[in-house]
């Protein structure tokens, strides 16, 4: 799951990007208005954690506003030391999904993150299945056949992203821009070596048909095999 923070507040960036990202989110980090508004409207994003005030010629709720006039549904949580009922109301009548007052405990943050992402516009749930292949995004968690799969939270991010879109081919530039974050130094053949890694947890120790394929020229999918 990719998401965008902004946020001023460089402490408070950094440990959020880094407490996101041991929980498998790939995460791209803006400290002003002007990055986020950029990011935010050019950037594909599962979910938007946006600070209400913040320096430059954009705020919070004037990146948020642009976001929802060019049709950008991606999940908004606000973050802001603003707590008087007023300002909730007009976050959230501005499409705000969700509004987080400061100080607040990172557990919170990620909890209302997951129930967020619980309603994706495909309506999956946490608890994905193909075939034999189940992933929990909730408690970070994937098996096969009812054997745990040992997973780096980068193999995690890419095998959930593909579960998520099972039978779809994905191009290399559509994986990259899900699973690793903005300012990743990201080759081609990095997403081939993640997919071998993938595949040699996901379908080499199993007696069951490979679920991990390439489409020559194309990508690659998660599902059953097609005739070329």
């Amino acid at each position: 799951m990719r998401v965008l923070l902004v946020e001023d507040e460089k402490k408070i960036a950094t440990a959020l990007k880094k407490g996101l990202e041991q929980e498998a989110f790939a995460v791209d980090l803006a400290f002003g208005g002007d990055d986020g508004f950029s990011l935010a409207l050019t950037q594909p994003y599962d979910l938007v954690i946006l600070d209400r005030m913040l320096p430059g010629r954009h705020d919070g709720t004037e990146i948020l506003k642009e976001m929802r006039l060019k049709g950008i549904n991606a999940p908004v949580i606000f973050l802001t030391a603003k707590d008087k009922i007023g300002d909730r109301v007009e976050g959230l009548n501005l499409g705000a999904d969700d509004y987080l007052v400061k100080p607040f405990a990172f557990e919170e943050l990620l909890a209302r993150m997951r129930a967020l992402l619980r309603r994706p516009k495909e309506n999956l749930g946490p608890i994905l299945k193909y075939q034999n292949l189940t992933l929990d995004s909730g408690n970070r968690a994937a098996q096969r056949d009812g054997r745990e799969l040992n997973l780096t939270a980068t193999e995690f991010a890419l095998l959930e992203y593909m579960m998520r879109n099972s039978e779809k081919v994905l191009s290399k530039d559509e994986i990259i821009s899900r699973v690793w974050d903005y300012d990743a130094d990201i080759l081609w053949n990095t997403v081939e070596v993640y997919i071998g890694y993938l595949r040699k947890k996901v379908d080499r120790p199993f007696s069951g048909p490979p679920l991990i394929h390439t489409k020559r020229g194309f990508g690659y999918y998660l599902g059953v095999k097609r005739d070329v």
